[in-house]
């Protein structure tokens, strides 16, 4: 059953995203704009993830485009990127913006937009779509910018909020890329 749901999960995520998103009018109807849209987060970047995970696409293009045909990233590693990762993230991200202070928040709108700025990056370096990039322009740039633009203004929303949130974002990406970087070295 486990691996079922590493091998599937975008599917369930994907639809458990569409449901959050219509229930958020009912569930954030009393909430300020900013705790919203840092709540979005978590389900924009569930469809999101559909895009870029159907049929195994992100892991195909890195393994073929980084592993030159061996496998740097598989289904075991892209859910623990994903699950704990990006849904995991967010759900602190969310608990901390309640519990703690709303700035805390920007930890999954720092992860949204550095993502969204990593597919356009890559788009225009390789001149070519890849998994991932239509939603990160569509989604992860508006909700991701109004989340910053909104969760800064709030009070008591400093630099250094924003600070953590990029760094956090920062660091999840460039542990992926350290992760499939040393593995393509070991089957080398």
């Amino acid at each position: 059953m486990v691996s079922r749901l590493v091998a599937h999960w975008v599917y369930g995520g994907f639809l458990a995203g569409l449901l959050i998103l219509a229930l958020t009018p009912i569930i954030a109807a009393t909430w300020p704009a900013a705790l919203t849209l840092v709540f979005l987060q978590l389900p924009v970047y569930m469809v999101h993830q559909y895009e870029e995970h159907d049929d195994g696409r992100f892991a195909a293009a890195i393994n073929a485009m980084i592993g030159k045909g061996k496998i740097v990233l598989d289904d075991v590693a892209v859910f623990v990127i994903n699950i704990p990762g990006v849904w995991g993230v967010n759900l602190v991200s969310i608990w901390l913006a309640v519990g703690v202070g709303i700035g805390w928040g920007l930890i999954g709108v720092y992860l949204t937009l550095v993502n969204a700025l990593a597919h356009i990056g890559q788009a225009l370096r390789l001149r070519a779509y890849n998994p991932g990039l239509a939603t990160a322009v569509v989604l992860f740039l508006p909700v991701g910018i109004a989340g910053a633009v909104v969760v800064g203004a709030e009070p008591g929303v400093g630099a250094g909020h924003h600070v953590v949130g990029l760094a956090v974002a920062i660091a999840i990406h460039a542990g992926i890329i350290a992760y499939v970087v040393m593995k393509r070295r070991r089957l080398a």
